[in-house]
Protein backbone atom coordinates (compact mmCIF):
# COMPACT_ATOMS: atom_id res chain seq x y z
CA UNK A 1 0.00 0.00 0.00
CA UNK A 2 1.45 3.35 -0.87
CA UNK A 3 -0.54 6.98 -0.65
CA UNK A 4 0.04 7.28 -4.56
CA UNK A 5 -2.39 4.00 -5.06
CA UNK A 6 -5.16 5.58 -2.73
CA UNK A 7 -7.41 7.60 -4.73
CA UNK A 8 -8.29 10.27 -2.55
CA UNK A 9 -10.81 12.20 -4.94
CA UNK A 10 -12.92 9.29 -5.14
CA UNK A 11 -12.89 9.18 -1.21
CA UNK A 12 -13.89 12.67 -1.47
CA UNK A 13 -16.86 12.38 -3.71
CA UNK A 14 -18.14 8.99 -2.18
CA UNK A 15 -17.97 11.05 1.46
CA UNK A 16 -19.84 13.79 -0.64
CA UNK A 17 -22.27 11.69 -1.62
CA UNK A 18 -23.58 10.47 1.59
CA UNK A 19 -23.02 12.98 4.00
CA UNK A 20 -24.63 12.19 7.63
CA UNK A 21 -25.62 14.70 10.55
CA UNK A 22 -24.13 14.87 14.19
CA UNK A 23 -24.72 11.89 15.92
CA UNK A 24 -25.92 9.76 12.88
CA UNK A 25 -22.70 9.40 10.93
CA UNK A 26 -22.75 5.63 11.25
CA UNK A 27 -22.14 4.80 7.87
CA UNK A 28 -19.30 7.09 7.43
CA UNK A 29 -17.51 5.64 10.51
CA UNK A 30 -18.03 2.47 8.97
CA UNK A 31 -16.79 3.42 5.58
CA UNK A 32 -13.77 5.42 7.13
CA UNK A 33 -13.28 2.21 9.35
CA UNK A 34 -13.18 0.02 6.90
CA UNK A 35 -10.89 1.90 4.55
CA UNK A 36 -7.98 2.05 7.63
CA UNK A 37 -8.51 -1.49 8.57
CA UNK A 38 -8.09 -2.61 4.49
CA UNK A 39 -4.11 -0.92 5.01
CA UNK A 40 -3.10 -4.17 7.52
CA UNK A 41 -0.38 -1.44 9.29
CA UNK A 42 1.00 -3.30 11.98
CA UNK A 43 1.32 -0.47 13.82
CA UNK A 44 -2.25 0.59 13.74
CA UNK A 45 -4.87 0.36 16.15
CA UNK A 46 -8.60 0.93 16.20
CA UNK A 47 -10.85 2.69 18.91
CA UNK A 48 -14.50 3.17 18.89
CA UNK A 49 -16.23 4.78 21.85
CA UNK A 50 -19.62 3.05 22.54
CA UNK A 51 -20.99 6.47 24.56
CA UNK A 52 -20.15 7.85 21.22
CA UNK A 53 -20.50 5.21 18.83
CA UNK A 54 -19.99 7.12 15.83
CA UNK A 55 -16.68 8.32 16.76
CA UNK A 56 -13.42 6.65 15.76
CA UNK A 57 -10.03 6.75 16.53
CA UNK A 58 -6.40 5.13 15.41
CA UNK A 59 -3.40 5.09 17.25
CA UNK A 60 -0.22 4.80 15.43
CA UNK A 61 2.51 3.64 17.84
CA UNK A 62 5.71 5.52 16.86
CA UNK A 63 9.35 3.79 16.26
CA UNK A 64 10.96 5.88 18.59
CA UNK A 65 8.28 7.88 20.67
CA UNK A 66 9.26 11.00 22.49
CA UNK A 67 5.66 12.58 22.23
CA UNK A 68 2.17 11.65 21.36
CA UNK A 69 1.24 13.69 18.05
CA UNK A 70 -2.78 14.09 17.45
CA UNK A 71 -4.30 15.31 14.17
CA UNK A 72 -8.61 15.56 14.40
CA UNK A 73 -11.25 15.33 11.56
CA UNK A 74 -14.60 16.44 12.28
CA UNK A 75 -16.86 13.99 10.18
CA UNK A 76 -20.61 15.66 10.22
CA UNK A 77 -22.78 17.05 7.77
CA UNK A 78 -25.63 19.68 7.80
CA UNK A 79 -29.25 19.76 7.23
CA UNK A 80 -28.79 21.90 3.87
CA UNK A 81 -30.18 20.99 0.62
CA UNK A 82 -27.52 20.84 -1.84
CA UNK A 83 -27.81 22.96 -5.13
CA UNK A 84 -24.29 22.29 -6.45
CA UNK A 85 -25.95 19.47 -9.31
CA UNK A 86 -22.84 18.35 -9.01
CA UNK A 87 -22.38 14.29 -10.62
CA UNK A 88 -21.50 13.04 -6.64
CA UNK A 89 -24.05 15.59 -5.18
CA UNK A 90 -25.84 14.53 -2.20
CA UNK A 91 -27.85 11.33 -1.98
CA UNK A 92 -28.90 11.86 1.08
CA UNK A 93 -32.34 14.70 1.19
CA UNK A 94 -32.14 17.88 3.08
CA UNK A 95 -28.02 16.42 4.22
CA UNK A 96 -24.62 18.43 2.60
CA UNK A 97 -20.95 18.81 3.37
CA UNK A 98 -21.89 22.04 3.46
CA UNK A 99 -19.09 22.84 5.28
CA UNK A 100 -16.13 21.16 3.89
CA UNK A 101 -15.96 18.25 6.25
CA UNK A 102 -15.73 15.46 3.34
CA UNK A 103 -12.30 17.63 2.62
CA UNK A 104 -11.30 17.08 6.27
CA UNK A 105 -11.81 13.82 6.64
CA UNK A 106 -9.96 12.88 2.97
CA UNK A 107 -7.03 14.83 4.14
CA UNK A 108 -7.04 12.93 7.41
CA UNK A 109 -7.06 9.99 5.56
CA UNK A 110 -4.03 10.76 3.37
CA UNK A 111 -1.87 12.07 5.99
CA UNK A 112 -2.88 8.94 8.24
CA UNK A 113 -2.04 6.16 4.80
CA UNK A 114 1.30 7.83 4.85
CA UNK A 115 2.19 7.02 8.69
CA UNK A 116 0.13 3.54 8.43
CA UNK A 117 3.02 2.80 5.51
CA UNK A 118 5.82 4.65 7.25
CA UNK A 119 6.14 3.94 10.79
CA UNK A 120 5.91 7.46 12.71
CA UNK A 121 8.79 8.50 15.05
CA UNK A 122 6.39 9.48 17.85
CA UNK A 123 3.38 8.39 18.59
CA UNK A 124 -0.02 9.33 16.94
CA UNK A 125 -3.43 9.50 17.45
CA UNK A 126 -6.38 10.21 14.94
CA UNK A 127 -9.85 11.41 15.47
CA UNK A 128 -12.37 11.31 13.32
CA UNK A 129 -15.06 13.25 15.71
CA UNK A 130 -18.49 13.57 15.20
CA UNK A 131 -20.85 15.71 15.77
CA UNK A 132 -18.97 19.67 15.42
CA UNK A 133 -21.64 20.96 14.15
CA UNK A 134 -23.85 20.67 17.06
CA UNK A 135 -23.66 18.93 20.45
CA UNK A 136 -19.97 19.44 20.53
CA UNK A 137 -18.36 15.91 20.11
CA UNK A 138 -15.03 16.75 21.03
CA UNK A 139 -16.19 18.13 24.09
CA UNK A 140 -18.24 14.61 24.58
CA UNK A 141 -15.72 12.95 24.05
CA UNK A 142 -12.78 15.09 26.42
CA UNK A 143 -15.38 14.46 29.31
CA UNK A 144 -15.82 10.80 28.59
CA UNK A 145 -11.82 10.25 29.63
CA UNK A 146 -11.30 9.35 25.95
CA UNK A 147 -8.12 11.47 25.80
CA UNK A 148 -6.25 9.07 28.95
CA UNK A 149 -2.77 7.39 28.99
CA UNK A 150 -1.61 6.25 25.59
CA UNK A 151 -4.16 7.71 24.32
CA UNK A 152 -3.60 11.26 25.10
CA UNK A 153 -1.56 13.62 22.18
CA UNK A 154 0.57 16.05 23.88
CA UNK A 155 -0.27 18.27 21.22
CA UNK A 156 -3.32 18.42 18.73
CA UNK A 157 -3.37 19.50 15.16
CA UNK A 158 -6.79 20.01 12.37
CA UNK A 159 -7.76 21.94 9.33
CA UNK A 160 -10.96 23.91 8.60
CA UNK A 161 -11.35 24.44 4.92
CA UNK A 162 -11.87 28.26 3.57
CA UNK A 163 -13.22 29.01 0.03
CA UNK A 164 -11.98 32.54 -0.06
CA UNK A 165 -8.92 30.95 0.14
CA UNK A 166 -6.72 29.79 -3.30
CA UNK A 167 -7.01 25.79 -3.42
CA UNK A 168 -4.13 24.52 -1.52
CA UNK A 169 -2.85 27.39 0.42
CA UNK A 170 -2.92 27.17 4.10
CA UNK A 171 -3.22 29.58 6.60
CA UNK A 172 -2.81 30.61 10.40
CA UNK A 173 -2.31 32.93 12.98
CA UNK A 174 -0.79 33.11 16.58
CA UNK A 175 -3.49 33.55 19.18
CA UNK A 176 -6.98 33.50 18.31
CA UNK A 177 -8.00 31.89 15.04
CA UNK A 178 -11.58 31.52 15.42
CA UNK A 179 -14.20 32.81 18.06
CA UNK A 180 -16.02 30.95 21.15
CA UNK A 181 -20.13 30.79 20.35
CA UNK A 182 -22.85 30.33 22.51
CA UNK A 183 -26.86 29.48 20.97
CA UNK A 184 -29.49 31.66 22.57
CA UNK A 185 -32.76 30.37 22.57
CA UNK A 186 -35.44 32.67 23.52
CA UNK A 187 -39.20 32.00 24.33
CA UNK A 188 -41.46 34.73 25.40
CA UNK A 189 -44.73 33.93 26.21
CA UNK A 190 -47.73 36.29 27.28
CA UNK A 191 -51.68 37.03 26.96
CA UNK A 192 -52.21 37.63 23.31
CA UNK A 193 -55.52 39.10 22.24
CA UNK A 194 -57.53 41.42 19.58
CA UNK A 195 -55.24 43.37 17.46
CA UNK A 196 -57.78 46.69 18.91
CA UNK A 197 -57.26 46.05 22.40
CA UNK A 198 -53.60 46.07 23.12
CA UNK A 199 -54.56 47.09 26.44
CA UNK A 200 -55.86 44.28 27.23
CA UNK A 201 -52.97 41.44 26.00
CA UNK A 202 -49.53 41.41 27.20
CA UNK A 203 -47.78 41.91 23.94
CA UNK A 204 -45.04 39.09 23.12
CA UNK A 205 -43.97 40.77 19.68
CA UNK A 206 -43.00 44.40 20.84
CA UNK A 207 -41.13 42.35 24.10
CA UNK A 208 -38.98 40.62 21.32
CA UNK A 209 -38.50 43.41 18.83
CA UNK A 210 -37.20 45.13 22.30
CA UNK A 211 -34.97 42.13 23.10
CA UNK A 212 -33.61 42.50 19.30
CA UNK A 213 -32.67 45.85 19.35
CA UNK A 214 -31.31 45.85 23.25
CA UNK A 215 -28.54 43.26 23.02
CA UNK A 216 -27.33 45.13 19.47
CA UNK A 217 -25.55 47.32 22.35
CA UNK A 218 -23.64 44.67 24.13
CA UNK A 219 -21.12 44.62 22.09
CA UNK A 220 -20.91 48.38 20.91
CA UNK A 221 -21.19 49.72 24.93
CA UNK A 222 -19.61 46.14 26.25
CA UNK A 223 -17.16 44.52 24.77
CA UNK A 224 -13.55 46.28 24.12
CA UNK A 225 -14.01 47.31 20.37
CA UNK A 226 -10.50 45.91 19.54
CA UNK A 227 -11.57 42.59 21.31
CA UNK A 228 -14.60 42.35 19.04
CA UNK A 229 -17.40 40.29 19.32
CA UNK A 230 -21.33 39.52 17.82
CA UNK A 231 -24.49 39.24 18.91
CA UNK A 232 -27.15 37.85 16.06
CA UNK A 233 -30.70 37.51 15.93
CA UNK A 234 -31.22 34.97 13.03
CA UNK A 235 -34.53 33.43 14.07
CA UNK A 236 -37.94 35.24 15.34
CA UNK A 237 -41.24 33.64 15.13
CA UNK A 238 -44.56 35.10 16.18
CA UNK A 239 -48.32 34.79 15.32
CA UNK A 240 -50.67 33.52 12.55
CA UNK A 241 -52.19 36.54 11.70
CA UNK A 242 -52.34 40.57 11.44
CA UNK A 243 -54.82 41.53 14.02
CA UNK A 244 -54.11 38.94 16.36
CA UNK A 245 -51.51 39.74 19.31
CA UNK A 246 -49.99 36.04 19.81
CA UNK A 247 -49.34 34.16 23.21
CA UNK A 248 -45.86 33.58 22.33
CA UNK A 249 -42.54 34.30 20.59
CA UNK A 250 -39.60 32.12 19.62
CA UNK A 251 -36.44 33.72 18.90
CA UNK A 252 -32.73 31.81 18.09
CA UNK A 253 -29.53 33.31 17.76
CA UNK A 254 -25.83 33.32 18.41
CA UNK A 255 -23.16 35.13 20.51
CA UNK A 256 -19.70 35.24 19.49
CA UNK A 257 -16.48 36.40 20.95
CA UNK A 258 -12.83 36.03 20.66
CA UNK A 259 -11.84 35.81 24.12
CA UNK A 260 -13.61 33.35 26.74
CA UNK A 261 -13.64 36.08 29.45
CA UNK A 262 -15.90 38.65 26.82
CA UNK A 263 -17.69 35.79 26.23
CA UNK A 264 -18.72 35.10 29.46
CA UNK A 265 -20.02 38.56 30.02
CA UNK A 266 -21.99 39.40 26.85
CA UNK A 267 -23.78 35.85 27.97
CA UNK A 268 -24.72 37.49 31.49
CA UNK A 269 -25.64 40.71 29.76
CA UNK A 270 -28.29 38.70 27.53
CA UNK A 271 -29.60 37.40 30.99
CA UNK A 272 -29.76 40.78 32.45
CA UNK A 273 -31.62 42.54 29.48
CA UNK A 274 -34.14 39.21 29.12
CA UNK A 275 -34.97 39.69 33.01
CA UNK A 276 -35.45 43.54 32.38
CA UNK A 277 -37.76 42.96 29.86
CA UNK A 278 -39.79 40.66 31.13
CA UNK A 279 -40.45 42.92 34.16
CA UNK A 280 -40.82 45.85 32.05
CA UNK A 281 -43.69 44.20 29.52
CA UNK A 282 -45.21 41.78 31.89
CA UNK A 283 -44.28 38.46 29.90
CA UNK A 284 -42.06 35.63 30.46
CA UNK A 285 -38.76 35.15 29.29
CA UNK A 286 -37.25 31.68 29.08
CA UNK A 287 -34.23 32.21 28.15
CA UNK A 288 -31.25 29.48 27.34
CA UNK A 289 -27.83 29.73 26.33
CA UNK A 290 -25.72 27.26 25.31
CA UNK A 291 -21.55 27.61 24.69
CA UNK A 292 -20.82 23.95 25.60
CA UNK A 293 -17.63 23.11 23.84
CA UNK A 294 -17.59 25.45 21.31
CA UNK A 295 -14.69 27.97 22.58
CA UNK A 296 -12.38 30.28 21.44
CA UNK A 297 -9.84 28.29 19.00
CA UNK A 298 -7.09 29.88 20.45
CA UNK A 299 -3.73 28.67 18.84
CA UNK A 300 -1.06 27.49 21.37
CA UNK A 301 1.95 29.80 21.05
CA UNK A 302 4.64 27.07 20.96
CA UNK A 303 3.07 24.60 18.46
CA UNK A 304 1.74 26.95 16.48
CA UNK A 305 5.04 28.49 16.23
CA UNK A 306 6.37 25.44 14.69
CA UNK A 307 4.09 25.35 12.52
CA UNK A 308 4.17 28.91 11.20
CA UNK A 309 8.35 28.29 10.73
CA UNK A 310 7.74 25.27 8.68
CA UNK A 311 4.85 26.06 6.52
CA UNK A 312 6.61 29.31 5.72
CA UNK A 313 10.01 28.32 5.22
CA UNK A 314 8.73 25.49 3.08
CA UNK A 315 9.42 26.33 -0.65
CA UNK A 316 6.26 23.50 -2.15
CA UNK A 317 3.95 25.03 0.76
CA UNK A 318 1.59 28.14 0.19
CA UNK A 319 1.39 29.88 3.12
CA UNK A 320 -0.24 33.21 4.52
CA UNK A 321 -0.72 34.62 7.71
CA UNK A 322 -4.48 34.85 8.56
CA UNK A 323 -6.85 37.00 10.29
CA UNK A 324 -9.01 35.81 13.03
CA UNK A 325 -12.52 34.87 11.84
CA UNK A 326 -15.83 35.10 13.87
CA UNK A 327 -16.60 31.14 12.59
CA UNK A 328 -16.98 29.01 15.90
CA UNK A 329 -15.10 25.09 15.80
CA UNK A 330 -15.85 23.00 18.87
CA UNK A 331 -11.23 22.15 18.15
CA UNK A 332 -11.91 24.90 20.01
CA UNK A 333 -12.40 23.37 23.79
CA UNK A 334 -9.95 20.36 22.84
CA UNK A 335 -7.08 22.60 22.06
CA UNK A 336 -8.07 24.56 25.85
CA UNK A 337 -7.32 21.21 27.26
CA UNK A 338 -4.76 20.09 25.05
CA UNK A 339 -2.15 22.07 23.46
CA UNK A 340 -2.45 22.68 19.76
CA UNK A 341 -2.87 24.21 16.34
CA UNK A 342 -5.76 24.96 14.12
CA UNK A 343 -5.08 26.21 10.58
CA UNK A 344 -7.27 27.18 6.89
CA UNK A 345 -6.73 25.12 3.66
CA UNK A 346 -8.09 27.00 1.09
CA UNK A 347 -10.57 25.33 -1.44
CA UNK A 348 -10.86 27.97 -4.02
CA UNK A 349 -15.00 28.75 -3.74
CA UNK A 350 -15.02 32.56 -3.71
CA UNK A 351 -18.42 32.68 -4.78
CA UNK A 352 -19.66 30.37 -2.16
CA UNK A 353 -18.98 30.74 1.37
CA UNK A 354 -19.13 27.86 4.34
CA UNK A 355 -22.73 26.29 4.71
CA UNK A 356 -23.61 27.77 1.56
CA UNK A 357 -25.74 25.31 -0.50
CA UNK A 358 -23.98 25.79 -3.82
CA UNK A 359 -20.63 25.23 -1.85
CA UNK A 360 -18.12 23.15 -4.43
CA UNK A 361 -14.58 22.80 -2.41
CA UNK A 362 -11.51 22.52 -5.49
CA UNK A 363 -10.89 18.99 -5.05
CA UNK A 364 -6.95 20.16 -5.79
CA UNK A 365 -6.90 21.41 -2.19
CA UNK A 366 -6.45 17.98 -1.07
CA UNK A 367 -3.02 16.99 -2.43
CA UNK A 368 -1.27 20.20 -1.17
CA UNK A 369 -2.88 19.49 1.91
CA UNK A 370 -1.85 16.28 2.56
CA UNK A 371 1.80 16.59 1.88
CA UNK A 372 1.52 19.72 3.84
CA UNK A 373 0.93 18.26 6.72
CA UNK A 374 3.12 14.94 6.25
CA UNK A 375 6.02 16.94 5.43
CA UNK A 376 5.39 19.08 8.82
CA UNK A 377 4.82 16.16 10.91
CA UNK A 378 7.59 14.31 9.85
CA UNK A 379 9.77 17.64 10.76
CA UNK A 380 7.74 17.93 13.78
CA UNK A 381 8.84 14.27 15.39
CA UNK A 382 12.59 15.14 14.81
CA UNK A 383 11.82 18.14 16.90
Amino acid sequence: MAIADIDLIAIRRHLHTYPELSMAEFKTQAYLKDIILSWESPWLTIREIPAVPTALLVRLTGSNPKRTVGYRTDIDALPISEETQLPYASQNAGVMHACGHDIHMTVALGVLAHFAEHQPTDNMIFLFQPAEEEQAGGKQLYELGTFVDEWRPDEFYALHDQPAMPAGQIATRQGTLFAGTTEIHLTIKGHGGHAAFPHQAQDVIVAAASFVMAVQTVVSRNVDPVHGGVITIGKLQAGTIGNVIPNEAQLAGTIRAFQQADLEMMQQRVREIAQSLATMYGVTFDLELNQGGYWPVNNDEKTTAAFMTFMANDEDVDFAVSQPAMTGEDFGYLINQIPGTMFWLGVGDAEHGLHDSHLAPDESAIEPGVHAMIKFLDWRMKQ
